[in-house]
């Protein structure tokens, strides 16, 4: 990565999740309630225990959630913007959705918003809104969707009719940091309907309330600042924070805003009957804005201290067509003398550090790449960014309630359904984690968190080392090796792509932080041990995982339907393994470089994944393979307490996982793996049946090696299925399940009917989690990883053979090439239509100049039409689209340069790219620490 530009230079000393550019960012979540950290019920419904009826009116025990809101990186003091059109019944603070009971595909967000831009240490940042102006349809909206099932489309807003010519406001909200702990904000908000329409703008600041639980009784304060005549200020004090003063300009359209004060305590009375803790809670703003309580706020008393959350309202009653209104506000830490806080540093930081962003993606982005693809590429970072969050959960404290609040059930602590993570006390975050999606998914998922890491290694490779690790920690990794999968159940199975995703952020970085692949290896030691240990019941290296992340994937619940007195052997599972296996000992390869001690941990691996490789030709009683020869494919199998067997015949990504475990030799290994390379010859030597997994080819420099759980034989057949655009291959991907099921298969399996059926989009299965999707659409993790082993492929072992592509269309390619027409299908999902319109926008977005120029970011996409489903703001995973990007134009610089530099077809250098070591510069101090 270049280090020429400004914010090459903040990352460079900002390596560190404390470092004081990363201090302050776009931390807070877009739904805090519904979540399991806020559940304190006796039956673990986490969505009604506290509802979003409940949001403006009870305080949160973990976080806060907002519109494009900012806040340190522990969520103390929290900043954003409140609104309201004079019609809906409460201040828009947060978006609205509907919760997974109430929709009919799942949990949904009912609204339009857009990240637009950011830097990675958040010295810049935009977010656009789309307000309506007519009342929010909140009961149309949950009462429609409640009437539709599984076949439905779901009800969305536009379809309320709400948005019709227009009628609604963009507000964009932008940041930029003059300093670490000076923050400039604006508001503006454009009206694009066709007539006046009145508007309330109410930046609001508070505290997290860390005071009413009976852990910590230090209550921070908000109080009155000094009289300005163009500007009001407040100061506020905390104990971690120290001294901050927010100013809130005058502007000459909407004049002095009035002050409102109040506590962000629970509004106890409204909620439960009980006396309040403050006479103003925390919905006193919205009391007396939209009711017209006028003494619902608390005025400033004679000493100045006012309290812990405060609000800033302007209002004005016509905002003309067009017309655009703006509010300024600058949050500064007290060491910073500001004499005039709006004066020209105000616009001098926002323009400095939106030209900042444009050198930055400039230089981060390489020049090949097209200006739709730049544009698309820019907005899945933005995501990214603005998708990291303030993630507080302490499980210990969570289960035993706190001191001074009524203890919480005795079913807490039961095993499912009621109780929940009962075994994970150890877990105890207080960090900001990438998150797949700010309001669907606000929560870290380990898998979907590997994903985000690649794609952040290109902008921001220290926040993603620190990510990974941060799973690893004794306080998120559970003792027994495991890593967490998400806050509804640590305990669920993910694939093991830790260890991937860590090889792949180490490359990318340049391949010199050793150091930190020593301190992931030793932690996933523990995590194979637990796969080893808890995952292969039989002992036979064939793995069980069950949920493995595709949710209804299989005939039934791999989770908790398997038939009783049987066990299911994965293809999936085991080949997650083999896959796992092989990054490990790549990684004990690039570690053995320096310490020889590793050469025998690269051993260990090695012989792992031949030893996973022979188990999935013939295991157990039965001596059945998870090969089907009849078919050319993988399967799962069913094993009976007694040895009988029974594959399930379905063809899926379970089948195509296998194609993941390859791994191509290292031209160095040789000379500097001594041991590694005396036991490979050794086993090449006396082990035939081992050895076979072994692919060999002589080049120019020696011999080219590839290790690969699928054979030449097999790799052909499967191939064929995988590029046959009658099952697997979609003009948008790979599906997720065989085309070949679109009428359906019936099996019988274990005395029992069962059947499956291809859908190319939304599921009408509740499978798992109410809303199941794993049976047809493209789901862009596992496309990027196979695109990822097929270029491996390509650039190992028969690299230059051809195979046909698409199946059945007589066009011969090399995998190299299949691979960059994989991945340019996936980009393609953002590129316009024959009517111009982007392939994968949602049919609920609108089309024209407003909706046209704002990409969305789905977690799933219809197989048959591209169309994005699922949760919308997927950034995330799909934001993997940007490493696709670049990852396409640097493959093909560097297979261009290999080719004039050789002329033997097929075989490139895979020695990791040097570079200079740079040096990590220390962080910054932060005079607010």
């Amino acid at each position: 990565m270049t280090d020429t530009t400004a914010e090459h230079h903040r990352l460079a000393s900002s390596v560190d999740d404390d470092s004081a550019w990363r201090r302050w960012g776009p931390y807070m979540a877009a739904r805090q309630w519904g979540t399991v950290r806020e559940d304190y019920s006796a039956d673990g419904n986490a969505w009604e225990h506290f509802d979003f009826d409940q949001a403006h009116l009870r305080a949160y025990r973990w976080g806060e959630d907002a519109i494009a809101g900012v806040c340190d990186r522990f969520g103390f003091a929290n900043l954003a913007v409140a609104l309201w059109n004079g019609r809906d019944d409460r201040l828009k603070e947060r978006p609205f959705g509907l919760t997974n009971p109430q929709g009919n595909h799942g949990e949904d967000v009912k609204e339009y918003y857009w990240p637009l831009d950011a830097l990675p240490t958040h010295a810049f940042g935009e977010f656009l809104y789309r307000y309506p102006q007519a009342a929010y349809p909140y009961t149309d909206l949950v009462e429609a969707n409640a009437q539709r099932g599984a076949t439905d489309r779901e009800y969305e807003l536009r379809d309320t009719g709400i948005l019709a010519q227009d009628r609604f406001f963009d507000v964009t909200v932008t940041h930029a940091k003059a300093h670490p702990t000076d923050l400039c904000m604006v508001v503006r908000a454009t009206n694009h309907g066709p007539e006046p329409a009145p508007l309330h703008l109410i930046p609001q600041y508070w505290f997290r309330n860390t005071w009413a639980w009976g852990r910590d009784d230090r209550v921070p304060s908000i109080t009155v600042g000094d009289d300005h005549a163009d500007h009001t200020e407040v100061v506020s004090r905390h104990a971690w924070l120290g001294e901050y003063r927010l100013a809130v300009d005058h502007p000459e359209r909407l004049g002095a805003p009035t002050v409102l004060w109040c506590d962000n305590e629970s509004n106890a009375q409204a909620l439960w009957g009980q006396p309040n803790p403050s006479p103003h809670p925390k919905d006193s703003v919205n009391r007396a804005i939209v009711h017209g309580q006028t003494d619902a706020c608390r005025a400033p008393s004679a000493d100045g201290s006012s309290g812990t959350k405060v609000a800033f309202w302007f209002h004005t009653d016509a905002v003309a067509p067009g017309e655009t209104i703006e509010v300024r506000v600058r949050l500064t830490h007290h060491s910073h003398e500001l004499t005039d806080p709006f004066g020209a540093t105000f616009d001098q930081t926002l323009a400095d550090r939106r030209r900042e962003a444009d050198e930055f993606y400039a230089a981060v982005i390489p020049a090949e790449v097209s200006d739709r693809e730049r544009a698309l590429t820019r907005r899945a970072f933005a995501g990214l960014c603005w998708n990291k969050q303030v993630y507080r959960y302490s499980v210990r404290e969570w289960l035993q309630g706190d001191p001074a609040q009524p203890a919480p059930p005795p079913s807490r602590r039961a095993q499912e359904p009621w109780g929940r993570n009962t075994d994970w006390t150890n877990l105890d975050l207080a960090d900001v984690i990438s998150m797949p999606d700010d309001w669907e998914y606000p929560w870290f998922a380990a898998w979907d968190l590997a994903f985000h890491c690649v794609a952040f290694a290109h902008i921001d490779p220290a926040f993603a080392k620190n990510q990974l690790l941060l799973m690893c920690r004794e306080w998120a990794q559970h003792p027994n090796g495991q890593l967490p999968a998400y806050e509804w159940r640590f305990s669920d199975v993910n694939p093991p792509v830790h260890a991937w995703a860590a090889l792949q952020v180490y490359l990318a970085e340049g391949a010199w932080d050793t150091e930190f692949l020593v301190r992931v290896i030793t932690k996933l030691l523990l995590n194979s041990g637990w796969w080893v240990n808890r995952k292969d019941e039989a002992g036979n290296n064939l793995f069980e995982g069950g949920f493995l992340g595709m949710d209804n994937i299989s005939l039934f619940d791999r989770s908790t339907q398997v038939p009783d007195g049987w066990r299911l052997e994965q293809s999936d599972a085991t080949s997650w393994i083999a896959f796992h296996t092989l990054v490990m000992m790549r990684i004990s390869q690039e570690l053995a470089r320096k310490s020889p001690a590793w050469d025998e941990i690269a051993t260990t691996f090695f012989e792992r994944f031949l030893s996973i490789s022979q188990a999935m030709e013939r295991f157990g009683t039965g001596q059945v393979s998870l090969w089907d020869d009849e078919d050319g494919f993988f399967y799962d199998a069913l094993v009976s307490e007694d040895g009988q067997t029974e594959r399930v015949p379905v063809r899926s990504l379970v089948g195509l996982v296998p194609l993941l475990a390859v791994a191509n030799t290292q031209s160095w290994v040789a000379d500097e793996l001594p041991e590694f390379s005396r036991r490979r010859r050794w086993l090449a030597e006396n082990r035939p049946d081992l050895a076979r997994w072994i692919l060999t080819e002589k080049a120019d420099e020696g011999h080219l090696q590839t290790m690969s759980l699928v054979d030449p034989p097999r790799l052909g057949r499967v191939l064929r299925r995988l590029f046959d655009p009658e099952e697997f291959l979609s003009e948008h991907g790979i599906r997720s399940l065989s085309a070949a099921y679109r009428d359906g298969l019936h099996v019988r399996l274990v005395d029992q009917d069962m059947f499956l059926k291809y859908l190319p989009g939304e599921s009408d299965s509740g499978m798992f989690g109410g809303n199941s999707n794993w049976r047809g659409p493209i789901w862009f993790p596992l496309n990027c990883l196979l695109i990822d082993s097929l270029r491996h492929r390509g650039d190992g072992v028969g690299g230059h053979l051809t195979h046909e592509f698409p199946t059945g269309s007589g066009h011969q390619l090399t995998l190299a090439e299949i691979a960059d027409q994989l991945s340019d299908r996936l980009v393609a999902l953002w590129a316009p239509d024959d009517d111009g319109r982007v392939v994968s926008t949602p049919r609920d977005h609108g089309s024209g100049p407003l909706w046209d120029t704002h990409p969305t970011f789905s977690e799933y996409f219809d197989a048959d039409t591209g169309e994005g489903l699922g949760a919308s703001h997927q950034t995330g995973w799909t934001a993997m689209v940007a490493h696709l990007v670049i990852e396409r134009a640097t493959h093909q610089v560097q297979h261009n340069e290999s080719r004039a530099a050789s002329p033997r077809p097929g075989h490139q250098d895979t020695t990791p790219p040097t570079s200079s070591t740079p040096t990590p510069t220390t962080p910054t101090p932060d005079p607010g620490a």
